[in-house]
């Protein structure tokens, strides 16, 4: 099953992504300009193969639920995140609000 849920955060646009698989979830939250994501987001992958792309992104692990992946803290993020001052340790909610920006 896949889901999909718009939302704001802070007055501005995002949409949810769920999708169903046995044993596990994949989720993101994205807008137009980047994402975050489940533990599914292979970070190096992007960094080392994808780099040219800029793409804005962040990981975190352990979330099963769109709230737990809003509130947790990232993980690991791309470069082209961390230009947009995007860090490592940065909680979900605030890393999409400044992709917002």
């Amino acid at each position: 099953m896949v889901e999909l849920q718009p939302m704001y955060i802070d007055g501005k646009p995002f949409t949810a992504v769920t999708v169903q698989l046995p044993k596990t979830n994949l989720m993101a939250v994205y807008s137009d300009k980047g994402y975050i994501m489940c533990g599914a987001l292979d970070i190096a992958f992007f960094n080392e193969k994808l780099a040219d792309r800029g793409i804005i992104a962040g990981k975190a692990v352990g979330v099963r639920i769109i709230d737990q992946l809003l509130s947790a803290p990232l993980d690991s993020v791309t470069l082209a995140a961390e230009k947009c001052g995007i860090k490592a340790g940065m909680i979900g909610r605030d890393a999409l609000l400044k992709m917002s920006d």
